[in-house]
C-alpha cells in the first residue's frame, strides 16, 4: 500500500509545519513500512540562518530526523486503526529511543528514506527497529523506539485546578 499526505494525515495527527513525512512508498500492516521526506531550504527550522552559510549551516537537525523516522513509525503503529483526534482518541507517546545513530549529515535537497519495521507488540505498545537512507547511503540507524497508545481520556487531569496529585 502506498500512501500520500492526504492518507497520512488521515492516519497520524501531524499537520503542515510538523508533518514530517510526505509518502508512504510502502506499508505492510504488522510489519513494515517505507516512508520518504523531502528536506527543503524552506522549512522553518532553516529561517533564523544568516548569511554566508556553510554546509554545517545546512544540516537537517538530528532531533527533526529522528522525529520524521518517528512518524513513518506512527503510520505504521496506526495501520489498522487511523488515529487522527488525540484529543478524544488514543495518544501515541514516545516510551524509549536506544541505539540512534547518526551517520551522515542531511542537507536541503535530499531525499530522505524511512525504513521502520516492527520488532513486537504487546496490546498497545509497539518496538520499532530501522534505519534512514539517503540516496542509498545510511543516514541514521535506530536499534529500538518503544511508541505507545494510551486513551487521552485516561491522560487529562480531571482534578480542580491546584488540587492535582503532588
Amino acid at each position: 500500500m502506498t500512501m500520500s499526505v492526504p492518507q497520512i494525515v488521515a492516519r497520524i495527527p501531524h499537520r503542515a509545519g510538523m508533518l514530517l513525512i510526505d509518502r508512504v512508498l510502502e506499508l505492510v500492516p504488522d510489519q513494515h513500512v517505507r516512508a520518504v521526506k523531502a528536506v527543503s531550504f524552506a522549512e522553518p527550522w532553516y529561517q533564523r540562518l544568516r548569511t554566508p552559510l556553510t554546509d554545517d549551516d545546512l544540516a537537517y537537525p538530528p532531533a527533526l530526523l529522528l522525529e520524521s523516522w518517528n512518524q513513518a513509525a506512527a503510520v505504521l503503529a496506526t495501520a489498522e486503526r487511523p488515529n487522527t483526534d488525540v484529543r478524544r482518541g488514543l495518544v501515541m507517546m514516545l516510551g524509549s529511543a536506544t541505539g540512534i545513530r547518526f551517520a551522515r549529515p542531511v542537507r536541503p535537497g535530499e531525499l530522505l528514506e524511512h525504513r521502520v519495521s516492527l520488532v513486537r507488540r504487546i496490546g498497545d505498545t509497539m518496538i520499532f527497529a530501522g534505519d534512514t537512507t539517503v540516496g542509498g547511503e545510511t543516514a541514521m540507524t535506530v536499534d529500538s523506539v518503544v511508541l505507545a497508545q494510551r486513551p487521552a481520556a485516561r491522560l487529562v487531569d480531571t482534578a480542580p485546578a491546584g488540587q492535582g496529585e503532588r
